[in-house]
C-alpha cells in the first residue's frame, strides 16, 4: 500500500459537521501513530475541491480518499486503506471476502444516502447542505 516515496498512504476527505465521521477521524488519528493519513476536512474554511476535479456535492454525498499517485478511491476503498494504514490489514483482509464485500458496500451506500438525517442535520424542510458549504 504506501509508496517508499510518499509521507502517507493516503488522504481523506471528511466531513468535518459529521458527528460520527469526525468521532472515527479522531480514533483513526490516535491510531495513526506513524502518520500514515493525511485528514482534509472538507467543511473547513479555505477547502477548495477544484484542485480534486471532484464537485463538493460529491464530496459530500460519500467518502473520498486520495493516494499518493493521485488516484482517487471512494466508500469503502477509503476505509481499507485507512484502516490497513493504522495496521489492520487483518480486518482489510476480511473486508474483501466476497460475502463480507457486499454487505459493507450495501449498508456504506444505505449510510451515505442517509447519514445527513442520521446525524441529525436535516430539518423539517429537508437536507441542505447550503450552510456547510465552504467558500471556494
Amino acid at each position: 500500500m504506501p509508496s517508499p516515496t510518499t509521507d502517507y498512504d493516503i488522504e481523506v476527505f471528511y466531513d468535518g459537521l459529521c458527528p460520527l465521521c469526525v468521532r472515527e477521524m479522531d480514533m483513526l488519528r490516535r491510531w495513526d501513530r506513524n502518520d500514515r493519513i493525511r485528514f482534509t476536512d472538507i467543511t473547513a474554511e479555505g477547502f477548495s475541491a477544484t484542485e480534486l476535479g471532484i464537485d463538493y456535492q460529491q464530496l459530500m454525498d460519500r467518502i473520498h480518499g486520495r493516494l499518493p499517485d493521485g488516484t482517487i478511491v471512494t466508500g469503502v476503498e477509503v476505509f481499507r486503506y485507512l484502516y490497513g494504514a493504522v495496521g489492520f490489514r487483518w480486518s482489510v483482509a476480511a473486508s474483501r471476502l466476497p460475502i463480507v464485500k457486499q454487505l459493507l458496500n450495501a449498508a456504506y451506500v444505505v449510510f451515505a444516502k442517509n447519514r445527513l438525517r442520521l446525524t441529525r442535520r436535516c430539518d423539517t424542510k429537508g437536507c441542505s447542505l447550503e450552510g456547510n458549504r465552504p467558500a471556494s
